[in-house]
């Protein structure tokens, strides 16, 4: 256990999280009016769900990154069970078993938590190749990618099964940025990106030979996810249509607050951002974008600035799950991407994925900790 009494906060990372809190409870608050009546208590649960994250963040803190470390398949042994339990005692939302209910809390999604678990687990592999094999021959790093890429099978298809593609995709991204920072030959991505190429093309055919057989292969749940990105370019869509009509008339100033003249489903989540660019219009989005854009600078410069190995994985795995569902949610919600279900880090309501940023902000914390020690 470390001496917390000693402990050097980055206030860089922590104040711009301490202004997501403030900014996700004032927006899922002003939302109020669109969402569904049983919602009425999301701002007292997001509450709750952030003061568990700092409860979370600060045990990490106090533990340490080397004891987690030293229990990494531990973790990937439990965060696989827990993928596999789904299937045998997850509840069915929208045609995908990705949760546990759990009686007085609500819902678990134990995928949220796996992808801090891979970053741990691909930083802690990356870290130790790198150790035993410092000019690596090209078998070596290929013998070490089939070890990765086993690593990310397991949990990606188990995910996939539920089935939920987003968060598939974000293992898969993350795990492309930390091999990127590893130093690996770029001639390993071609090959990748060519393999994936092939595979996304392969499920593209079946959807567009038979979409029956692809219903058979994939399930109906799938289909739906896939249909929907394939259309992601018709903007006749209900939810991107409002999302962009209350973007669009909301000027230089907004609305204002808990001012919703819009509706569009899944404002608490998905569609977050367009709930508060609706209130607090151009300007409000500039700021809120300016402070996302600052904090994903701070992991970058700190990934940098970081002398031990695996700790510039860890950070690198963290900044690219972040930075990538950043894109992706602001993205969809212009309609410049495709809609995926994928919310805005530390602004849209979710307990499991919530506690799943705060676990990493942790990890990151004493990242920051340990490089203030050094350097000072």
């Amino acid at each position: 256990m470390k001496n917390i009494s000693k402990f050097k906060v980055d206030k860089t990372i922590l104040i711009p999280i301490i202004l997501f809190a403030i900014i996700s409870i004032l927006t899922l608050y002003g939302a109020n009016s669109i969402l569904p009546s049983h919602m009425d208590d999301l701002v007292i649960k997001q509450m709750m769900w952030y003061v568990a994250g700092f409860i979370i963040a600060y045990l990490i803190m106090t533990i340490g990154n080397s004891w987690i470390y030293r229990i990494t398949w531990f973790l990937y042994g439990i965060g696989v069970v827990a993928l596999i339990g789904l299937f045998f005692f997850g509840v069915n939302i929208n045609d995908a078993t990705c949760w546990y209910e759990i009686k007085g809390i609500g819902t678990i999604q134990p995928s949220e938590f796996m992808k801090i678990i891979l970053i741990i687990t691909n930083a802690t592999l990356i870290a130790k190749f790198n150790e035993d094999f410092p000019n690596p021959s090209l078998r070596e790093e290929l013998y070490f990618l089939i070890k990765i890429g086993l690593v990310v099978l397991v949990p990606s298809v188990l995910t996939f099964m539920q089935p939920d593609t987003g968060v598939v995709l974000i293992y898969l991204l993350i795990t492309l940025v930390m091999l990127f920072v590893s130093g690996i030959r770029y001639r390993w991505f071609a090959i990748l990106f060519g393999i994936i190429g092939v595979m996304i093309a392969l499920v593209l055919g079946v959807y567009f030979i038979s979409q029956d057989l692809f219903i058979k292969i994939f399930g109906t749940s799938f289909f739906l996810r896939v249909d929907r990105i394939l259309d992601w370019s018709n903007q006749s869509g209900f939810q991107l249509e409002n999302s962009l009509s209350a973007i669009g008339s909301a000027g230089l100033f907004g609305h204002g607050w808990n001012t919703n003249p819009i509706y569009f489903p899944e404002a608490q989540t998905d569609f977050i951002f367009a709930v508060f660019s609706s209130h607090f219009g151009f300007i409000g989005s500039v700021l809120l974008l300016a402070l996302i854009a600052f904090f994903d600078i701070r992991l970058i410069m700190m990934a940098v600035k970081t002398n031990k190995l695996i700790n510039k994985y860890i950070i690198a795995g963290v900044a690219g799950m972040l930075i990538y569902q950043q894109i992706q949610n602001i993205g969809m919600t212009f309609g410049f991407l495709p809609i995926t279900g994928i919310t805005l880090p530390f602004i849209s309501y979710g307990g499991s994925s919530l506690l799943s940023y705060m676990l990493a902000m942790g990890l990151i914390f004493n990242i920051s900790n340990e490089n203030m020690r050094y350097t000072n």
